[in-house]
């Protein structure tokens, strides 16, 4: 795992490796979006969905405790060690988006992940024990969550929807 320096060396690697990942998804077209090919584990609908859902359920974390309020991780009524039911939660959440509504809506999360970056102090961000629910699962100093929910998963993905473009490739 990446230690950053600083909140701006954060959000210039989230801003990279999304740019990277979006560009991936030039290529797809609105009939492939819910395509499955074996040898990967999701669909591009999945694998946008995923990344929308925790982004949201980050922020939104962050907005509960903001509000004098305790955040229940991850949802309420799922535990942690239920991920297929959180990931099922993303999906039909957003079942009926086009390929552009996803793209259009990460482009959106991801700026305002950027943003809400920029209003932490070094402390916040970098600092031990400085929010309630970043200590709940793992007691994680909010970078690393910050990092785990957007770039780790933009690297991961790109690579996944690469293989999927390939596999597609061959499907056709």
């Amino acid at each position: 795992m990446i230690a950053y320096l600083s909140g701006v060396e954060l959000i210039e690697r989230i801003r990279y490796t999304y740019w990277r990942l979006d560009q991936e998804f030039d290529e797809i077209t609105e009939d492939e979006l819910h395509l499955r090919l074996e040898g990967v584990d999701r669909t591009p609908y999945e694998i946008l969905a995923y990344l929308l859902g925790w982004i949201q359920l980050v922020q939104q974390w962050e907005h509960t405790e903001q509000s004098g309020e305790i955040a229940i991780t991850p949802v309420p009524g799922i535990r942690w060690n239920e991920p297929g039911k959180l990931y099922a939660s993303f999906y039909e959440h957003y079942k009926d988006y086009t390929l552009e509504q996803l793209r259009q809506e990460l482009r959106q999360a991801v700026q305002e992940w950027c943003e809400w970056i920029t209003e932490l102090s070094e402390l916040e961000l970098f600092g031990a024990g400085q929010r309630r629910w970043a200590a709940n699962a793992a007691a994680w100093p909010l970078w690393k969550w910050l990092h785990i929910n957007s770039v780790a998963p933009f690297q991961t993905f790109r690579t996944r929807i690469r293989k999927w473009k390939k596999l597609r490739l061959l499907h056709v």
